[in-house]
């Protein structure tokens, strides 16, 4: 059976987006791989086994399109209110909380938050299938 070890994205500056990952989501650093063209930075914490690999590509200084593709990736945690209200503070804008009731019930409350390129992540309560 197959393993899902990572998701890739392709990042501008490597400060901003490790310091963003590691403040809003306590990923850290777990491994550095610098190669002639571009390097891999390996972001994990002991929340789960997959990480998130960041691939700067040295020299570009354009913003990346990201499309009409991509969607989002997605994180639980224990407190979603009280992260939201821990990451307005900081000043990093997360998007409304919102509680999902498609049938009456609430089955997911979350909110969206933008990393420092654009991409779009979900911050979900860790509860029923988002543990």
């Amino acid at each position: 059976m197959a393993k899902y070890i990572h998701s890739m994205i392709r990042v501008l500056d490597e400060a901003k987006s490790t310091a963003f990952y590691d403040q809003v989501f306590g990923l850290k650093v777990a491994e550095r791989l610098d190669f002639e063209t571009f390097t891999l930075i390996y972001l994990s914490n002991g929340e789960a086994e997959t990480e998130l690999e960041l691939t700067v590509n040295k020299g570009r200084t354009e913003p990346y399109n990201l499309g009409d593709g991509y969607g989002h990736v997605a994180f639980s945690v224990d407190d979603v209110d009280a992260l939201h209200a821990r990451l307005e503070a900081a000043g990093f804008a997360p998007r409304k909380l919102v509680d999902f009731a498609p049938g009456g019930e609430v089955i997911a409350r979350f909110f969206f938050i933008a990393d420092p390129d654009g991409y779009q992540i979900e911050v979900l309560q860790r509860g029923g299938r988002y543990l």
